[in-house]
């Protein structure tokens, strides 16, 4: 805790020195508050600050309720109130010319720890597990309880929508075109690596799409699958609905707060997943049909949602935060709120399409133990938690699909694609990140709640100049995303994963401009660390180093005989685990190759799988 205190001391001395004001009380109140509240205060209160901070500046005034905790004078909190006097005058009410650059500090220094993944406390894990639970309730409210008129509206926005791309996925399902694909993660039946290769659990929903015949088995030719493989394995046990295996719902780190809730799928319905999930992606991405009987006509509603390029969300953040047309919206557990049902209406029409989609949804989760309460199975009403390959792609549509439900109802006019296109540009969903005209913010909102969805008051913002989606925060025009550290600090190279993040972030207040800061965390860590292999690399070196507007020395040449430039420092190991594959499994990965370009790891049938173990070591890395 100490070296964090320490960093943040340095990072608030610097950024005091940008804004011509001074830190010191600041800091002497976080050590008070650090002392009687513990780590807390810095990942739990300080970020909560910040939220504050930034509804402040959407509503143009620090209202009563904003930073309870803390002690005011006047309309403002005395902690770090050198910076937030040149944002707010004394009654709390926005200056007309506001600080950006104490805007910038305020959020700095609220939310740098506000996204370390440190493990969450046994009670705030149970916590997390048993908000899963009630959101499933809730879920089952909604359900009955939104507007049936709202149904229809849907359903033909959804068609106005996207009837091309899924008339296009729909065919390749029907013509059994689609090509499955293994995920790296980890799945319920405990399959790592290339053992997935050789699956024998497939479901007898799967088989109405994914006969297992012709996707689990070698196949040099799409009409003529290898059937005499299938023949000579044991036939799988085909599980019935009520026998399937659940989704294993599981915690990660996320931060101190709360954890991360992912509902790891089985195997068989993960390689299912990625076989639709990666043509309707595709098809969505570039607004063509790569099937040869689509037509290869270029579809008009294109580019509303986005699975790949999170850039886009962030100039048109840039661009509200300017001209204030645009606003963002951000949901409260997204995908665990998207009901089935709606998903159901989404694909109506395209029955192979829906089809598939429903066969590869798992319909149970399995629950851990939580709050003196034994494990258990539960039905699932969502469509999908984090963990499934279609959770992502499908819950931007159905979000999409509602915010030009309600824009229609807001110009009470029939949705067609002529209305549609005049909102190019406005519109833009990627995940749960949303953008909409600042005009329907309010209709918009009624109708995701009425949907059974959750608008994040506190990350939403359309009035004032501060706008922030996918990872870019603005305020009127300037960059204002704060750097963050991920991890601990580390101790020790066999600390791997923290002194990679400890070097990306010291790399990253460089490039942002903290000087300082970048120098003490050389002198204080990353020196010692490394006992002097500490020098100069390029952005773009495979190895750790020190990134600089300086160039690189070199300090030899590589062994290899290539002539590269090398210098002394780390090198991060991550040794594949052995994963030996042979027989039809080998041959089917082989024919489940996608792409022109050969395999990048010519050992890929002998090891396979995310690393399990990791390892430092220092030695020579090429300097670019």
């Amino acid at each position: 805790m100490k070296s964090l205190m320490s960093l943040w001391r340095v990072m608030a001395e610097e950024s005091a020195m940008i804004c011509r004001t001074s830190a010191d009380l600041d800091f002497k109140k976080v050590e008070v508050r650090v002392k009687s509240e513990g780590l807390s205060f810095l990942t739990i209160t300080l970020p909560a600050f910040a939220k504050d901070f930034e509804q402040a500046l959407d509503a143009g005034s620090v209202e009563s309720d904003h930073f309870v905790g803390f002690s005011r004078r006047g309309g403002l909190p005395l902690f770090l109130g050198g910076f937030l006097s040149q944002v707010f005058d004394s009654d709390g009410a926005l200056l007309e010319n506001p600080s950006v650059d104490c805007i910038r500090a305020v959020r700095q220094l609220c939310m740098l720890f506000g996204k370390v993944e440190f493990p969450c406390s046994n009670t705030r894990i149970d916590s997390a597990i048993a908000g899963y639970l009630e959101t499933e309730q809730e879920l089952a409210r909604a359900e009955t309880s939104i507007p049936e008129e709202l149904l229809p509206q849907f359903q033909r926005a959804a068609r106005v929508l996207w009837a091309d791309a899924f008339q296009c996925v729909d065919q390749s399902v029907y013509e059994g075109t689609l090509i499955p694909k293994h995920g790296p993660g980890a799945t319920a039946d405990k399959l790592r690596g290339n053992s997935k290769f050789n699956q024998r659990e497939w479901t007898r929903r799967l088989e109405a799409y994914f006969p297992y015949g012709e996707f689990c088995f070698p196949d040099g030719n799409e009409a003529l699958p290898s059937w005499s493989f299938y023949y000579q394995q044991q036939p799988p046990v085909l599980a019935e609905p009520g026998t399937e295996r659940p989704v294993k719902v599981i915690t990660v780190p996320k931060t101190l707060k709360t954890p991360r809730i992912i509902a790891v799928e089985p195997t068989c319905m993960q390689y299912a997943q990625q076989a639709i999930s990666q043509r309707l992606v595709e098809v969505l991405e570039k607004g063509t049909c790569p099937h040869p009987h689509g037509g290869g006509h270029v579809f008009g509603n294109s580019g509303f949602v986005g699975f790949e390029m999170q850039e886009v969300n962030r100039l048109m953040a840039f661009e509200g935060s300017v001209n204030r047309s645009l606003a963002t919206l951000d949901l409260s557990e997204a995908s665990d709120r998207v009901l089935n049902r709606h998903v159901e209406l989404l694909f109506s029409g395209f029955p192979h399409l829906n089809g598939a989609i429903q066969a590869c949804r798992s319909l149970k989760a399995d629950v851990p133990a939580h709050q003196g309460k034994s494990r258990k199975v539960i039905t699932l009403r969502k469509f999908a938690s984090m963990g499934s390959a279609l959770c992502f792609p499908v819950e931007a549509l159905v979000f999409t699909t509602i915010v030009f439900t309600a824009i229609a109802h807001e110009l009470n006019v029939p949705l067609t694609r002529e209305v549609v296109n005049s909102f190019r540009g406005k519109v833009r969903v990627y995940g749960d990140d949303i953008i909409i005209p600042v005009d329907y913010v309010q209709s918009v909102i009624r109708y995701l709640e009425a949907f059974g969805l959750k608008v994040n008051s506190d990350k939403s913002f359309w009035n004032g100049k501060f706008r922030e989606s996918c990872g870019g925060d603005f305020y009127d025009g300037e960059w204002v995303t704060p750097l963050r550290v991920r991890r601990d600090i580390p101790r020790s190279l066999t600390d791997v994963q923290e002194v990679v993040s400890l070097f990306s972030f010291r790399n990253q207040c460089y490039w942002a401009g903290y000087w300082m800061t970048a120098k003490f965390i050389d002198e204080k860590w990353l020196i010692p660390l490394t006992r002097g292999d500490y020098n100069i690399v390029d952005v773009t070196a495979a190895g750790l180093g020190r990134e600089s507007v300086f160039p690189y020395r070199q300090q030899g040449l590589s062994a290899k005989g290539d002539h590269t430039p090398v210098v002394r420092g780390l090198r991060v190991r991550y040794p594949i685990p052995a994963s030996p594959l042979d027989g039809p499994g080998a041959l089917l990965k082989f024919f489940l190759k996608q792409g022109e370009e050969p395999s990048h790891d010519e050992k890929h049938l002998e090891r396979q799988g995310r690393p399990l173990v990791s390892g430092i070591k220092r030695g020579w890395v090429r300097a670019y």
